[in-house]
């Protein structure tokens, strides 16, 4: 079995790098022969094999059967707790998946952009997403930090979570002047102003003045009309305070 487990391994490995299906169709086949073998289907190494050949299928609920039996013997373990995670994510329990995340602590692993979007994603959907924002600005300004952001904007505004989408889609406006980020930057506004009008927590009105400042850091004719005939007639019938 031990060099059934290492030549999947090696496969696996090989496959994600090179993106050689035939690769990882052999090493899906390698674990599914541990896993399901009488000698190792008890065993510990036996269910990692069959979680790692569900995860190959990204068959996620059958890969969470299989992790959470051994997640016991595995608590500490940085391996077991990204591929938990991960696994939790893609089967949308995306609570399970953070704390699983924020448990790895190797250092090289925490700052990979596969772990920071997946955390990301996990808190946008759990409800925390000034956690995804924070995550975010600790970052230096490169491809990934920009990608990363792409996700927060897309992912916010999905969850209705519209200041963080507007912050977002304005920064990305900012790096490039694609007018898909300004259509987000508009929408989010837009959204922010209406959970304001229906006072919804997370729309706060004391989020208005800094929605009104991201707009207008835009030069588009449509800024005007939605400042001037939408959210101030808005505020001053309301008596909400908004300098213009």
């Amino acid at each position: 079995p031990r060099e059934y487990i290492l030549k999947g391994v090696v496969f696996a490995a090989l496959g994600q790098r090179t993106g050689s299906r035939e690769n990882l169709r052999v090493a899906q086949q390698l674990f599914q022969l541990v896993g399901a073998s009488a000698s190792e289907c008890d065993t510990i190494p036996g269910r990692q094999c069959m979680a790692s050949c569900f995860f190959l299928l990204k068959q996620f609920e059958d890969v969470l059967v299989y992790f959470k039996s051994i997640k016991p013997y595995f608590s500490t373990d940085d391996d077991f707790n990204w591929n938990y995670g991960i696994a939790c994510a893609s089967a949308a329990d995306f609570k399970e998946a953070k704390e699983a995340l924020l448990q790895v602590q190797n250092d090289k692993y925490r700052s990979e952009f596969c772990y920071l979007s997946w955390l990301c994603r996990c808190y946008i959907m759990s409800g925390e997403p000034s956690l995804a924002w924070e995550t975010y600005v600790r970052l230096d300004t490169t491809n990934e930090s920009f990608n990363l952001l792409h996700l927060i904007a897309n992912d916010c505004y999905k969850m209705g979570h519209f200041y963080y989408a507007c912050k977002a889609f304005d920064v990305l406006e900012r790096l490039d002047p694609d007018p898909e980020f300004w259509e987000g930057k508009r929408g989010a506004a837009i959204g922010v102003f209406q959970r304001a009008v229906a006072g919804k927590l997370g729309g706060e009105v004391d989020k208005l003045q800094e929605v009104v400042n991201i707009l207008r850091s835009t030069s588009n004719p449509k800024v005007e009309y939605m400042v001037n005939r939408v959210i101030k007639p808005w505020c001053k019938e309301n008596k909400v305070r908004l300098d213009i």
